[in-house]
């Protein structure tokens, strides 16, 4: 008989069980309630997901046109290094050609005193 209980303690072992067992509901609900549902996390996921496209397609329009620019650049920097050129031939001929009527006509002049 050392092993039955009375009525008080059975109705104190039943009523602690009811508390724990209301605790531990409690504690599922507050761990549902901030759990969030499928539809809002579907329509969250398809805003994510459009977002993310958007934002890739302004990344995309941003690199072609970094691109075009870096194209443009290499384009401007070619047209300059031939004008440089052109230039440098255009100062070059400039110096040249009349050193070379100088020179002509000196010689042209000393071969005319000379053969006299």
């Amino acid at each position: 008989m050392g092993d039955d209980l009375s009525v008080g303690e059975l109705g104190r072992t039943v009523d602690a069980m009811r508390r724990e067992f209301q605790d531990g509901m409690a504690s599922i609900t507050a761990r549902l309630d901030r759990l969030v549902s499928t539809d809002v996390y579907t329509l969250q996921s398809a805003h994510t997901g459009e977002r993310i496209s958007t934002l890739a397609q302004g990344l995309q329009r941003e690199v072609e046109a970094r691109e075009a620019l870096e194209s443009q650049i290499e384009r401007y920097q070619l047209g300059e290094a031939e004008r440089r050129e052109r230039d440098r031939q255009a100062r070059l001929y400039h110096a040249i050609v009349p050193l070379v009527v100088g020179l002509v006509a000196a010689a042209t002049a000393l071969w005319s005193v000379v053969a006299k």
